[in-house]
């Protein structure tokens, strides 16, 4: 009897401790994200404007958005930023410069840059190298910068003319500087070099006939957040081949969404350091339609393409000494 008695209480036991390790809660994690203020981040956007990131348990700590890569990527630096979408120069720059620790988990688009001219004045790409053209470009290092050598590279213009002809801005600025006509011609990231277009610009050339098979942004975790938490670098990559899935599948209320976003009641989303030239400069959904049909938004990357770009800053100088590719990638979690 005392034996029965025994067993009973032993089952109980571990149906209780079961059942309340059911419902004990998870620990949260802490992570905090950073975006760009740019519909290269669209599936950021969309997941965020959607609640896919609570659907799938995500609380971000934090959620900021930045108005340049480059920016973006020194906050990468800090401990409280795991997870970022991020043009994918910036994010070689802070590997191989700033030692900082993240893996590239999948691709968010391709291309998504361009050169935006005054037709009065510039015709032909060779037209840039005339004294006295006033040329706007992010600094040394972002992603439009390298692509203003591209540009170089392929037109064989000559690079002295051109770099003695750049005046250093963040989109923004270049846009505000295009619609007060002191810029005539612009190397911009999307959806920046659209909205020039609004101001009697015209765009000479996309970065597909500069740089084919070109890898626009990214999404990017600290090495720490696959090694301690997969799970939720699993989760990340899911909701953004869902979103981006869905802006291919819905542009026209993509863009909605992602105006909406960026244009958020009481600029809560605008960087600190345009908030505000950002309530000068409208971010239409007319704009952002004709600005995303210029990217292709795919979760796929190419390590090959990867690769070139490395090489390529490497050889700018921009990072001391090229790497593998394989090394700052980590493709297991896209689904095919």
């Amino acid at each position: 009897m005392k034996k029965k008695l025994f067993i009973l209480l032993l089952i109980l036991g571990i149906l209780i401790f079961t059942s309340f390790g059911k419902c004990a809660p998870e620990k949260e994690i802490s992570i905090g994200m950073a975006v760009e203020f740019m519909d290269h981040a669209a599936c950021a956007y969309i997941s965020q404007d959607k609640g896919w990131f609570e659907e799938e348990g995500l609380n971000f700590t934090s959620y900021e958005s930045y108005v340049t890569g480059m920016a973006l990527a020194s906050a990468l630096a800090r401990g409280d930023i795991q997870v970022a979408y991020i043009c994918l120069v910036p994010a070689i720059n802070v590997y191989a410069n700033a030692k900082v620790p993240i893996k590239i988990v999948a691709g968010t688009h391709k291309y998504g840059y361009g050169l935006v001219v005054n037709p009065e004045k510039i015709k032909s790409v060779k037209d840039l190298e005339k004294p006295g053209i006033r040329l706007g470009c992010v600094r040394e290092g972002g992603a439009v910068d390298v692509l203003l050598h591209k540009t170089i590279d392929r037109y064989n213009l000559d690079e002295k003319k051109i770099l003695n002809n750049i005046q250093r801005m963040n989109p923004p600025k270049q846009v505000l500087a295009i619609k007060t006509g002191q810029l005539d011609a612009v190397f911009l990231p999307e959806q920046w070099a659209t909205m020039a277009e609004d101001f009697g610009f015209k765009m000479l050339l996309v970065s597909q006939e500069i740089w084919p098979e070109m890898q626009g942004s990214v999404l990017v975790v600290k090495e720490e957040l696959i090694r301690e938490h997969p799970e939720v670098v699993e989760k990340l990559v899911k909701i953004s081949q869902k979103a981006t899935d869905w802006i291919n599948q819905h542009p026209q209320e993509a863009t909605e969404i992602v105006a909406r976003q960026l244009q958020e009641a009481g600029g809560s989303l605008f960087p600190v350091e345009i908030a505000d030239i950002a309530t000068r400069v409208e971010i239409t959904p007319e704009v952002l339609l004709r600005s995303m049909n210029r990217l292709e938004y795919t979760t796929d990357i190419d390590p090959a393409v990867v690769q070139e770009a490395i090489d390529y800053v490497t050889q700018l100088g921009y990072i001391r000494s090229s790497f593998k590719a394989e090394d700052i990638l980590d493709l297991s979690f896209i689904k095919p």
